[in-house]
């Protein structure tokens, strides 16, 4: 079965097509096709506090676009999941029957909880000692979704806004550090080593620019370095000398400085990237829905 999974996320849409596949004992999401279209719904939704006409018709424009690739992969079934942006905007629901209108596919706003346990989905895949405590931080463009699991079992999970795009555009509450730190104190025994999982596109460039392998976790000082080291470069020397994208090159610092920030908050000072996201959790997601049916 192949599945088509649509994140209408702060910063980009992207678009995963995959299936589940399972070797030796294991199962994993397999991608077959991936597409991102860097839109920046944030940068109306953060100024203005709605999606403006020319972007919501890059949007629908972009849904179109989908659903054709969709349809040359025949795909079994399709969902979309729009996050942050869409969740603030205050034209968001004509939108969503506007896309309706115009392609026939529903798009559902999730909440910043909804969003975190379908990316934990795909953690039940990955093989690590689940019975010892971790966490894992996504950090996306308009907000960060932080979950601390003990036993196996999750004990605490939070949305907060803070995010790239949101930080890019100074429309982050200098409150929200403090905020994190005593929500995350109110999980943590002194005692308690947690391993740390870190989500996102951005640490996953992160992580490949370090040099890492796929099974490498990056130490808080490289990624401190390696923040230290872009922010010294313009826009332009950065896409150069680290082949970035320009929609990766601007938003790859604050999303670094979040991570590091957070990291500062627990004993281990390393981060795991498995490079998975929303996407293959809306994968897996439909995969159980159609097995367990």
């Amino acid at each position: 079965m192949k599945y088509g999974a649509i994140d209408i996320g702060t910063n980009a849409a992207r678009l995963l097509i995959g299936e589940v596949v399972h070797d030796s004992g294991r199962s994993f999401v397999k991608k077959i096709s991936y597409t991102r279209i860097p839109l920046r719904l944030g940068d109306d939704v953060f100024s203005l506090g709605r999606i403006d006409v020319k972007k919501k018709l890059n949007l629908i424009n972009t849904m179109k676009a989908f659903e054709i690739i969709t349809d040359i992969f025949e795909v079994n079934e399709l969902k979309a999941y729009a996050t942050s942006a869409m969740r603030e905007a205050e034209n968001a629901e004509q939108i969503v029957t506007d896309i309706k209108s115009a392609t026939g596919i529903n798009l559902d706003i999730i909440s910043g909880a909804e969003e975190a346990n379908v990316i934990l989905g795909t953690f039940m895949l990955l093989d690590f000692d689940k019975g010892r405590p971790f966490v894992v931080i996504d950090v996306g463009g308009g907000s960060t979704e932080i979950n601390i699991f003990k036993k196996g079992e999750q004990v605490g999970s939070k949305s907060f806004k803070v995010g790239t795009l949101r930080m890019l555009r100074d429309k982050i509450n200098p409150e929200v550090w403090g905020e994190i730190t005593a929500w995350i104190s109110d999980y943590l025994l002194p005692f308690e080593e947690y391993r740390i999982f870190g989500t996102g596109g951005n640490i996953n460039k992160a992580h490949k620019l370090l040099a890492h392998g796929p099974n490498d976790a990056a130490t808080i000082e490289e990624l401190t370095r390696l923040k230290n080291e872009l922010e010294s470069l313009n826009l332009s020397e950065r896409m150069k000398r680290f082949q970035l994208r320009p929609d990766r090159a601007d938003v790859i610092v604050p999303a670094l400085d979040i991570y590091t920030n957070i990291l500062a908050n627990f004993k281990s000072k390393l981060i795991h990237v498995p490079k998975v996201g929303l996407s293959d959790g809306m994968v897996y997601q439909m995969y159980l829905q159609e097995n367990n049916n």
